[in-house]
């Protein structure tokens, strides 16, 4: 909320005034089916995450994202009523049949934007999710449920529906026997309390749980040492902790947390950890205010003026040059016992997370070479180019974990929604 023009509640309640999307006091609804159509063809499965995988496998994978093709007419606004009809009855169905449903309604709902042809079925979609999520029929059932969740709700975003869905996507990722559910569940209530309606202290006391499991290396979640769980929570944890304005009383705890993740064997959750401690940095920076006094004119070690538009609130980390060494060695990682590939990311990963950690106000991928026309350095250089809209600039971590977390809901997706969601439009920023 702090670092955006407009909060995450502002956006849904606008949202919600501007089309009347139904609350969902009635949050019995149900989902939809999949049949191999013309609709989701395997070209368009490629720009379009499967339904028990929700990562995103590194920042360099997110640098161009191209939209799926679109349809010809729409003929996919009567696909979709009928995925939905079939996943709101139910009767006479099996578990493929289902799963099928469901998958055919999540892509749709990636592919499309499709607020008007589902915002009067939510009130009977989301208990037909939440059936199938409580009966945990099978692993691709549940994921494919869990995942309609969270795109409804990317979809046709409520101010109510969040306190129907919360037990039962806590219940989920606490007891199913499935590790890709835990995962799926944990981010699918991120997503719920984002765009469901959750209030300020709800969004605090969900990282709370995910920052237990983090500190148990998931053994609070009967998950011991599974990876995809760790960084599902530390991911989920990041995009929550975007939408809070003062993260002062938490950023204490939460970095013992993630600086014991960095000891982790499994990269993901270093690097995912990694990240959460570069975002915690950057919001211990806030934006000069009048009783700041104006900014001094500083140097960097190489004489270049440093960004004093921002001013340092509070101390993120006591032992902070322990955490500067240990970052450095992870950028710096040389093992053999690492897979190149890991190695490879470890060094890119760090070396921003490092920089940001000695200069709170850079963000990723930050260069030090001189722009000769300005005199200073040219800063975050990171684009994502957005299909053929244009380029996105990623020069905060807070955009970055925004981005990564509606493209692990989206997938190529995103780019459809940029274009067409308001709320995803102005969750992100502007593209030239």
């Amino acid at each position: 909320m702090g670092q955006k023009k407009m909060a995450y509640r502002g956006l849904r309640r606008q949202a919600l005034e501007k089309t009347g999307t139904p609350s969902s006091s009635a949050a019995n609804s149900r989902t939809t089916s999949r049949n191999v159509s013309r609709h989701a063809s395997d070209e368009d499965d490629e720009n379009l995450s499967d339904s028990t995988n929700m990562s995103v496998t590194s920042i360099d994978d997110m640098l161009t994202i191209d939209a799926p093709a679109e349809d010809a007419n729409e003929e996919w606004k009567q696909w979709i009523g009928d995925r939905m009809e079939g996943i709101i009855e139910r009767k006479g169905s099996n578990i493929g049949g289902r799963v099928a449903s469901l998958d055919e309604y999540n892509k749709g709902l990636m592919k499309h934007y499709a607020f008007d042809d589902i915002r009067h079925k939510t009130s009977e979609l989301f208990p037909a999710f939440l059936k199938s999520v409580r009966a945990e029929s099978s692993e691709k059932e549940t994921c494919s449920a869990l995942r309609a969740i969270a795109l409804t709700l990317i979809t046709v975003p409520s101010e109510t529906v969040y306190d129907a869905l919360c037990q039962t996507l806590k219940n989920s990722y606490t007891d199913s026997e499935f590790p890709s559910v835990k995962a799926i569940a944990i981010h699918t209530l991120s997503a719920a309390a984002i765009y469901g309606g959750a209030s300020d202290n709800e969004v605090e006391e969900i990282m709370d749980d995910l920052l237990e499991i983090i500190e148990s290396d998931g053994v609070s979640v009967n998950a011991e040492d599974i990876g995809d769980v760790v960084v599902a929570a530390c991911e989920a944890w990041g995009f929550l902790a975007t939408s809070i304005d003062d993260m002062e009383e938490k950023t204490e705890v939460a970095m013992d947390a993630f600086v014991e993740q960095l000891e982790s064997s499994d990269v993901a959750v270093q690097i995912a950890a990694g990240e959460n401690i570069a975002l915690l940095y950057e919001k211990s920076y806030t934006q000069r205010e009048t009783e700041d006094g104006p900014a001094t004119e500083d140097e960097d070690e190489e004489g270049y003026p440093i960004d004093n538009s921002h001013v340092k609130r509070y101390e993120v980390y006591r032992q902070k040059h322990q955490l500067e060494h240990l970052l450095s060695q992870l950028a710096n990682e040389s093992s053999r016992r690492i897979a190149k590939k890991n190695r490879k990311l470890l060094h890119t990963n760090f070396a921003d997370i490092l920089n940001t950690v000695q200069h709170p106000t850079r963000g990723p991928r930050y260069q030090k070479a001189i722009d000769q026309e300005t005199g200073r350095r040219y800063g975050s250089r990171m684009t994502v180019r957005i299909s053929n809209a244009g380029y996105m600039e990623i020069n905060k971590w807070w955009k970055l974990h925004t981005l990564q977390a509606l493209r692990r809901f989206l997938g190529g997706g995103i780019v459809v929604h940029y274009m067409n969601n308001e709320v995803v439009y102005d969750s992100l920023p502007s593209v030239d």
